[in-house]
């Protein structure tokens, strides 16, 4: 170590245990502190946190978000009757309930509200007299026949079918688009209260046996997000209740294991409480981190157990045996938890402010766990020491014959080395190839945070079957000078624009201002389709503007919305979209109509897909960066840096071929996993090579000395990486796919790190690690 840092430390060492009792009443009250803050703290998640709201397309989108919320936030709320069709009185009586119930939940745009019901659905029709027109439901309907067959018949020229009516005529929808801030009181809109109000107010206590209801909409997967991570408390009571049983099964010592699970619980009150503190909630994104805070203040904790059994072994007193393990593992560990830190910091460049919260969050569970770990643990060990039954286990592991660590040992051998090398070789080359077909994006229909089998998507499944109308929606804006939407021109390039994008895969239809132009203007002649083409009269075209609705164009005639219908919003019909879309903006942009993009549920999906795309790399290299110069400035030896950042680099290598390979995309619940996977799993070659330089520096050669480490830490490093993979292999059977989806490759890297630090490690350093000289030589010397 460097003169610096033996003084920090023995500062910190004499400070920490001259004043234990002192120490020990500062965590208590400020745990009190942050217990109570914790206690405050509520779930939390806005659709505007879960878009990068400082990309051009989401600002395009919020410059005109009055103007397309019909096209933006929305739920829709199919009714389907199991009795034949929805031209029934009962039917209709139940759809008018449910409209009415939709209408009053709090943070409802009333006034864009759409059912059969409102005043908003209309018809119009072409006759020998003109255009007529009238509400969908007559205001003199009464349910009887004759009036069940007009309504058939309105249904018929609204042009609602597929849309709001069913294709089978067995359903209709409701289409409630969303306020994001109530307009009263100018609170965010709660999400979790707003499903839950769906549910009560609305399937709860209308589906029955011949009435069934399906929800679609954001809002209603973020409200199911939100109900879904209520899990959260039972899958932590499970990984408390493995930790335990491992740490004491690795300890012998209910002390030490009890000591430990208070220091790494606590610092999840810590974390808790600093993040209500900083005006945060528990977003569906971030609510995990908990679980993080408490997996890596566990697997530290491990090597304080490990060290402090070793030291009270070698026969010091309870407090120097404290002492002792406090200047073993303060700069390792701090450097190590600093590595973390940086892991989850990096994230703060995805421009997504759930991602970006998420970043912050871990950031302070894991400085926490630097007090709670590195100087309440040592505090609360130097008063309970550890028990008998440790001892003599820890005795019965000093008399072991050590097999698997001699076995392990000789990968340090210059010719078993080369063969490790070389199959890592293979697994990167594997890799590479596999990780080839990873995908930026969404892979899955539906709603792919939820799993397949749950209820939202079978919802979604339904829409699409039943329905022409797609629910991926993706919102090209074309503005013009104020009162020039309908002209020719802007016509001639929004029909042009329409045509291109037909053509593009995965579009299917596209609606715009001049889709029902065209319509009423064949109308306006008898029908007749040879008129059913865009007009160069203005007069023309301003008569039959006036007719269609405001939802295509804005009040001032200066942007009309072109919708078009994806057939999904999987990353390559996204980007293929996008791309076309761009691609015809740059040709034909002009002082007086300009193509900007994007809006809809896809256009803000294709805007995260970009931001994910862009941040990916650059998050990558910021961690491995600082991380690798971190590992530098701690060890002074760049040869010892590249031994322990090869295997975290293969590991991040298979971990995206194994994306690949299960079908999932990098989006915003996935890309965390990479920097996670980093910053923690680096811990294990900080405490090996840290003990391997203690041995090399007594002059030992390179295998004997990975044997003593192996003997010394190295139980506790494979501990390490069972108990990170432990506290998130839980996550696997949420209901929460992204959940399940982190959990798995979080358990993976946290593993397959934990390998390749104990294998290839001392196999690196056997390549390219210079042969230590016998005498005592120096840190620099050493590992130059």
């Amino acid at each position: 170590m460097s003169r610096t840092t033996d003084r920090i430390e023995a500062f910190f060492e004499r400070q920490l245990f001259a004043h234990r009792v002192p120490v020990l009443l500062f965590f208590l009250a400020v745990s009190a502190l942050l217990a109570w803050q914790a206690s405050l703290l509520r779930p939390d998640a806005s659709l505007a946190k879960m878009v990068p709201a400082s990309h051009p397309y989401i600002a395009n989108y919020l410059h005109y978000e009055n103007e397309l919320r019909p096209l933006g936030n929305v739920v829709r709320i199919a009714v389907e009757t199991t009795d034949g069709d929805i031209y029934s009185r009962e039917y209709l009586d139940t759809l008018k309930k449910i409209t009415d119930e939709v209408f009053y939940i709090p943070g409802v745009d009333r006034g864009n509200l759409k059912s059969l019901w409102t005043p908003n659905m209309d018809w119009v029709e072409v006759t020998e007299e003109g255009f007529q027109s009238g509400p969908v439901i007559a205001k003199d309907f009464d349910g009887s026949p004759g009036k069940l067959e007009q309504l058939k018949t309105n249904v018929l020229r609204s042009g609602a079918i597929g849309s709001i009516v069913a294709n089978d005529g067995r359903s209709s929808v409701i289409v409630a688009p969303l306020f994001e801030r109530d307009p009263d009181s100018g609170e965010k809109l709660d999400y979790g209260a707003f499903s839950r109000k769906l549910e009560a107010l609305v399937r709860a206590k209308y589906e029955n046996e011949h009435v069934r209801i399906h929800v679609t909409g954001m809002a209603k997967i973020v409200g199911d997000l939100i109900d879904g991570a209520s899990s959260i408390a039972m899958f932590f009571g499970i990984t408390f209740a493995m930790t335990l049983a491992l740490l004491l099964a690795y300890s012998r010592c209910w002390r030490s294991t009890l000591i430990t699970l208070l220091c790494c619980s606590l610092a999840v009150v810590w974390q808790l409480g600093i993040v209500r503190l900083l005006g945060f909630g528990l977003d569906p994104y971030a609510i995990l981190v908990p679980f993080l805070t408490f997996a890596i203040g566990v697997s530290h904790a491990v090597q304080n157990i490990n060290t402090m059994a070793t030291e009270r072994w070698l026969g010091r007193s309870t407090l120097d045996a404290a002492k002792a393990t406090f200047r073993t593992l303060f700069v390792a560990g701090t450097i190590a938890l600093l590595c973390d830190a940086v892991g989850f910091s990096t994230l703060l460049v995805i421009r997504i402010g759930a991602i970006q919260e998420l970043a912050v969050s871990a950031s302070v569970g894991v400085a926490v766990i630097i007090f709670t770990k590195m100087f309440l643990l040592p505090v609360l060990m130097s008063y309970a020491g550890v028990s008998q039954a440790c001892l003599r286990h820890q005795e019965r592991k000093a008399q072991s014959r050590q097999v698997v660590a001699h076995a392990i040992s000789g990968v340090a051998e210059p010719g078993k080395a080369k063969l490790a090398a070389l199959a890592a070789l293979v697994l990167l080359g594997i890799g590479l190839l596999l990780a080839r077909d990873l995908k930026i994006g969404d892979l899955d229909p539906g709603a792919p945070e939820l799993r397949r089998e749950s209820r939202y998507n079978r919802d979604v499944a339904f829409m699409t079957s039943h329905y022409s109308t797609s629910a991926d929606v993706f919102v090209v804006m074309v503005t013009t000078p104020v009162g020039e939407c309908g002209a020719y021109p802007v016509a001639a390039a929004v029909d042009r624009f329409q045509w291109e994008m037909e053509n593009v895969p995965g579009v299917e239809s596209s609606v715009s201002l001049f889709t029902g132009m065209k319509a009423m203007i064949a109308a306006t002649y008898s029908g007749d389709l040879k008129w059913n083409a865009i007009s160069r009269d203005r007069y023309i075209s301003n008569s039959v503007y006036k007719a269609l609705p405001g939802v295509l164009h804005n009040s001032e005639c200066s942007m009309l919305p072109v919708l078009l219908f994806l057939k999904d919003h999987k990353a390559d019909t996204l980007a293929g979209v996008v791309a076309a879309a761009e691609a015809f903006a740059a040709k034909h942009n002009d002082d007086g109509v300009k193509f900007i993009l994007a809006a809809g549920n896809s256009g803000v999906e294709a805007a995260t897909n970009i931001v994910v795309k862009q941040a990916e790399r650059l998050m990558l290299l910021l961690v491995y960066g600082i991380v690798a110069l971190l590992v530098w400035w701690e060890f002074k030896s760049w040869r010892m840096a590249l031994c322990i950042m090869v295997p975290l680099a293969i590991t991040s290598v298979l971990c995206e071929a194994l994306m690949a390979l299960l079908g999932l995309g990098v989006k915003v619940g996935t890309l965390p996993v990479i920097a996670l996977g980093v910053g923690i799993g680096v811990d294990y070659g900080i405490y090996i090579v840290n003990r391997l330089e203690h041995f090399l520096r007594q002059g030992l050669p390179l295998k004997e000395a990975y044997f003593r480490t192996l003997t010394s830490t190295g139980v506790a490093v494979a501990l390490t990486g069972v108990t990170l993979a432990l506290g998130v292999s839980t996550w696997i059977f949420s209901a929460i796919k992204f959940h399940a989806d982190m959990g798995l490759l979080l358990t993976f890297m946290f593993l397959w790190n934990m390998v390749g630090a104990i294998v290839m490690i001392p196999a690196l350093a056997a390549l390219i690690v210079r042969p230590v000289p016998q005498a005592q030589p120096s840190n620099q010397e050493a590992f130059a």
